[in-house]
C-alpha cells in the first residue's frame, strides 16, 4: 500500500503537469501572421473558404459553413431544417447545455429521451417512443467522441420523416462503420472551442452533403444574403454568425496535427481501459467495435462508491486531484434539471405570442442519464496526449485512493 494520501499531507503521486493544451508551434504563428499582414481579417479573405472545403472533405462532406461557435452551428442547422415555433426536437439529456439551448433559441421545444448506459449516447428505442406529430428533428450527440448508434437513429428518423442533426462538438475525426461523423445525418455540427480536439479558442462548423441545406445555412449565417444575390438584398432572415479569418487560419494549421493526436489518444485510452479495470470500483466504458473510431475528447469511467467503502464521489474527486490527477464530475445534472428548464421561462411562442404547449420538465426523468450523472467521471483529452508514464501515474493515483479509502470517510 502506497504512503499517506496527499489530501492528508502525504506525497503526491504526480507533481508535474500533464500535456498542455492547445498545442501550437511555428505553423500556427505563421498562419496568424499571414492573415494579420494580408489585411483580410474577415469578409473577402480566403482562409474560411479553404477551411470549409478541407474540414468538409475530412469528414466525407461536400459542403461546410464555418460559424462563430458550436451553439450557433446547431442553431443555424435547425433553422436550415425549417423548424417553426412549437415544433419538437428530440435531444439527449446527458450533453452540454448548448444541444438543448439551440433548440430553445430556434423557438422549439426540446424533448428529452434517455441514453444508452454503455455509450452515454441517445437510445434509438427511446426516440421512437417520443415521436409525436409535432416532432421535426432529432439531435444525436457523439458524447465524449464516441459515435452514437447512428444506424438505428437513422432508421427511426427516416421512418418518421425527421431531420437528423449530429452534434459532433466532441467528436472531430470519429468514425462509425467506415464513415466520419457529420456525414451520417442530414447535417453535422462541430465546435472549435479551446478545449476541443481541434481548437481555435472559439468557432464552429455545419457540414452537409445536401446542396439545398448548405445554401440555407450559408444564407442564415451571413445575414440572410444569397451567394449570387445583391450584398444588401437580404432574402431571408439571417444573422452575422460568420467565422473570422484568424480562426480559420489557426484551424487549418491545427488540422495537420489531428490524426497524429487521435492516434496517441487512442493508444493511451486503450491502456487506461486495461489498467483501470484492475482498480476496484473503477469501470471504464466500453470502447465500441472495430468499426467505431472514438475521438476520445473525454475519457469517461464510472465510479462505484460502494467499492470505495461508501466514499462519496465528490470526496474521491478531491482525493484524486490532490494526487495530481484532474478527475472531473462532468455533467452533474441532466439538462432538464437545470434551473431554467425547471422554471420553463422560455418559448416556444406561436404566432399570437402565447406560449405553446410544452412539457413540464419537473416531471421528466431519464433513469440511465440520472445514473450517469451520479456515477460518471471524466478525464480531459489532453491527459491522453502524454507518455506511458503519464497513464501509469493515473492508475497509481486512483489505486492509491482506493487503498486508503477508509481514511476518506468522516
Amino acid at each position: 500500500m502506497a504512503g499517506k494520501l496527499a489530501i492528508h499531507g502525504g506525497p503526491k503521486v504526480r507533481s508535474r503537469p500533464f500535456a498542455s493544451w492547445p498545442v501550437a508551434g511555428g505553423e500556427e504563428e505563421a498562419a496568424l501572421l499571414g492573415v494579420l499582414r494580408s489585411g483580410m481579417w474577415g469578409i473577402g479573405g480566403r482562409k474560411v473558404r479553404q477551411l470549409e472545403r478541407a474540414f468538409g472533405a475530412y469528414h466525407d462532406c461536400a459542403h461546410g459553413v464555418a460559424v462563430c461557435n458550436g451553439t450557433v452551428a446547431l442553431h443555424v442547422a435547425l433553422l436550415a431544417a425549417g423548424v417553426q415555433a412549437g415544433d419538437e426536437v428530440i435531444v439527449p439529456p446527458y450533453t452540454f447545455v448548448a444541444t438543448a439551448a439551440a433548440v430553445v433559441l430556434a423557438n422549439c421545444t426540446p424533448v428529452f429521451v434517455d441514453v444508452l448506459p454503455e455509450t452515454c449516447c441517445i437510445d434509438p428505442a427511446e426516440i421512437e417512443a417520443a415521436v409525436t406529430p409535432r416532432t421535426k428533428a432529432v439531435i444525436p450527440v457523439h458524447l465524449a467522441g464516441r459515435p452514437a448508434e447512428m444506424d438505428a437513429v437513422l432508421d427511426v428518423a427516416r421512418a418518421h420523416g425527421l431531420v437528423v442533426i449530429e452534434d459532433c462538438a466532441q467528436a472531430h475525426g470519429a468514425e462509425y462503420h467506415g464513415k466520419r461523423v457529420g456525414s451520417l445525418g442530414d447535417m453535422g455540427c462541430f465546435s472549435f472551442q479551446s478545449s476541443k480536439n481541434l481548437a481555435a479558442g472559439e468557432g464552429g462548423m455545419v457540414l452537409t452533403n445536401d446542396a439545398d441545406l448548405h445554401e440555407r445555412c450559408e444564407s442564415i449565417h451571413n445575414c440572410g444574403r444569397a451567394r449570387q444575390g445583391k450584398w444588401y438584398g437580404h432574402e431571408i432572415l439571417g444573422v452575422n454568425y460568420r467565422m473570422a479569418e484568424f480562426q480559420a487560419a489557426l484551424l487549418l494549421a491545427q488540422m495537420a496535427r489531428l490524426d497524429e493526436q487521435m492516434a496517441i489518444r487512442e493508444t493511451s485510452a486503450a491502456s487506461l481501459d486495461e489498467r483501470l479495470r484492475t482498480v476496484p470500483g473503477i469501470e471504464p466504458l466500453p470502447r465500441g467495435g472495430a468499426d467505431v473510431r472514438h475521438a476520445n475528447h473525454l475519457y469517461v469511467f464510472r465510479y462505484d462508491a460502494a467499492a470505495f467503502g461508501g466514499v462519496p464521489r465528490e470526496r474521491f474527486i478531491e482525493a484524486a486531484g490532490a494526487e495530481g490527477i484532474p478527475v472531473a464530475e462532468g455533467y452533474g445534472l441532466p439538462i432538464y434539471r437545470l434551473p431554467w428548464f425547471r422554471r420553463a421561462d422560455f418559448g416556444p411562442f406561436r404566432g399570437d405570442g402565447q406560449a405553446g404547449d410544452r412539457p413540464d420538465y419537473r416531471d421528466v426523468c431519464c433513469p440511465a442519464c440520472e445514473q450517469l450523472c451520479a456515477e460518471a467521471l471524466w478525464l480531459p483529452q489532453q491527459v491522453l496526449l502524454g507518455t506511458a508514464e503519464d497513464i501509469a501515474d493515473i492508475v497509481r493515483a486512483l489505486r492509491k485512493v482506493h487503498d486508503h479509502r477508509r481514511e476518506l470517510l468522516p
